[in-house]
């Protein structure tokens, strides 16, 4: 399996957002609600910085004013229906976007929330969540993540860990992904089930932990742990506490 995971929300939310640093545009109007502090776009709403761009139906962008100004910082971003985000990296998808700088959190919503890059597709039926100083991004609800060669990732929840990088672009890369709840890794070669797992990407070491079930072409290992190196193709299947053996039933050739 390739890099299957949430490696990629950072690059949307990686920086501080600045009055001066946003372009607004709209097709219909944008106003300036002085009184609530805000600025919204109507009508084909973008907001470009640098490469990165967000679009939807109506954009909200609240601000602080600084002492002795009208206008400041703006420190909050809603995007409302039909949302699009856009850098070199990554494109996003969803209905609502609500990104805080003072709370430090950028929730998309989506039926479902998606993200695409060239090599993966990630999808949550409830919210993806980044939390940009914890470098930390959340996918909850039915989570579903695919690549280019078909392989599936399915859970609940996954939790996914960045730290600094002076090797890419962003100065950051993807550290660890923490994956809860009916886990199921689906290959063309196997289907395999646990409760919860860990995807080291450095090492591309993915261990999988309670109840893990592999089924391939009919025969059915199960065990308590298991190891797979996406990157050298070998799997473990461990015994521990509760099943005491790895048990395996193999389908015999007619």
């Amino acid at each position: 399996m390739t890099r299957i995971v949430v490696l990629f929300l950072f690059l949307f939310f990686c920086t501080q957002v600045h009055a001066e640093d946003i372009d607004i545009t709209a097709e219909e109007k944008v106003e300036w609600h002085q009184k609530e502090q805000k600025i919204v776009a109507i009508g084909k709403a973008i907001a470009t910085k640098g490469d990165m761009s967000i679009s939807s139906s109506t954009l909200s962008g609240y601000y602080k004013p600084k002492k002795g100004q009208s206008k400041g910082q703006i420190n909050r971003v809603v995007a409302d229906g039909n949302v699009k985000m856009h850098s070199s990296q990554a494109d996003a998808f969803g209905d609502n976007l609500d990104y805080d700088l003072t709370e430090d959190r950028a929730i998309l919503v989506g039926k479902p929330a998606t993200i695409k890059t060239a090599k993966e597709t990630l999808t949550a039926k409830d919210n993806i969540i980044y939390y940009p100083s914890k470098q930390k991004a959340v996918a909850s609800g039915n989570v579903h993540v695919t690549d280019q060669q078909n392989n599936n990732l399915h859970s609940d929840k996954m939790i996914a860990y960045f730290t600094k990088s002076n090797t890419t672009k962003q100065n950051m890369t993807l550290d660890k992904v923490d994956i809860f709840g009916n886990v199921k890794i689906i290959t063309k070669d196997a289907e395999v089930t646990a409760e919860k797992g860990t995807y080291l990407p450095q090492s591309g070491l993915i261990k999988l932990f309670n109840n893990v079930t592999i089924n391939q072409q009919g025969n059915i290992l199960r065990g308590d742990k298991a190891e797979t190196n996406i990157n050298t193709g070998i799997s473990k299947l461990l015994s521990g506490n509760k099943l005491g053996r790895v048990k395996g039933v193999f389908k015999e050739k007619k």
